[in-house]
């Protein structure tokens, strides 16, 4: 797997550096912060700019590249024994899937389960999490409605955000809980939304159409947590 830009590298150099296994940088860098470099145990490697950009297809790489260990998918059925989960049916945008997942772990969600999907591109899932996917189990499974059922089985408050829905601040949150985000353009199905324990919103200050699905996030996360 190769990941680039100096914000995501760095926060593996610093969390995760045996998942590197070679650096590739392609801009100079101070010399006290390449002999620390040196010692991390993974393999350097100086390269010229157009070879990194090559190497990630002309993407802003910020001089700095690296080759990783690949992560590893979870089984969402390991997290029905966990207190927060957070599911995301049918996103497929890696910027949004990525940033909540770096807002997840920041707010102590303790794992997420991408839905309506088969598969997704991990690499730039690790890059635009700046790293944090390597910090929060995320798991695959293509059918919403079998996680959905699995977790109320398992005792989980279900909440699912939509713009009709009940003002998150209005509701007391169950210690073991799930919030379901929708896409984008559709948000959440009705068959999801009929089946959830709650439907929560976003009460607006003012008139306004409604937050992206990071944002919103965000904002439900930190107000389910405990």
């Amino acid at each position: 797997m190769l990941i680039y830009a100096k914000q995501p590298i760095n926060y593996i150099i610093q969390n995760h550096p045996s998942k590197i296994k070679t650096l590739y940088l392609a801009k100079e860098i101070d010399k006290k912060e390449y002999s620390r470099l040196m010692k991390m145990g993974f393999e350097i490697k100086r390269i010229p700019s157009d070879a990194a950009g090559a190497m990630c297809k002309n993407a802003s790489h910020q001089g700095m590249l690296a080759e990783v260990e690949a992560y590893e998918l979870h089984d969402y059925k390991t997290f029905l024994n966990y207190e927060f989960v957070l599911v995301l049916s049918g996103l497929t945008d890696v910027g949004n899937i990525g940033a909540i997942i770096r807002t997840a772990y920041a707010l102590g969600v303790d794992g997420v389960i991408a839905c309506g999907v088969k598969s997704l591109p991990l690499e730039a899932i690790i890059r635009t999490s700046t790293g944090a996917l390597y910090d929060t189990p995320f798991a695959i499974e293509t059918n919403v409605h079998n996680v959905l059922n699995d977790l109320k089985m398992s005792g989980f408050t279900t909440y699912g955000a939509d713009m009709g829905g009940k003002d998150i601040r209005e509701i007391a949150i169950k210690p073991k809980r799930a919030l379901f985000l929708g896409s984008e353009g559709e948000g959440l199905s009705a068959r999801v939304s009929s089946k959830l324990d709650e439907v929560v919103s976003i009460k607006m200050a003012h008139a306004f159409d409604s937050l992206n699905v990071g944002a919103a996030g965000a904002i439900l996360m930190d107000r389910m947590r405990r």
